[in-house]
């Protein structure tokens, strides 16, 4: 997800973007913890990113 795609969600968009995914992230350091592999390990830097950029946004307005 890119930059401008989360500046024009709204806030309360935002917050259930940022919350499912932690949810997913939760789930992938779950796996991680009970010895399984995940299925896209990229995928964890990638929503940690995505992350970083929401927590951004709320603290540019």
């Amino acid at each position: 997800m890119k930059y401008k795609e989360i500046l024009q969600l709204s806030e309360d968009d935002r917050l259930m973007k940022e919350q499912e995914l932690k949810k997913e992230l939760m789930k992938l350091y779950a796996q991680i913890a009970t010895g399984a592999a995940p299925e896209n390990s990229g995928r964890i830097a990638q929503i940690r990113k995505i992350l970083a950029k929401i927590q951004t946004s709320r603290k540019q307005k």
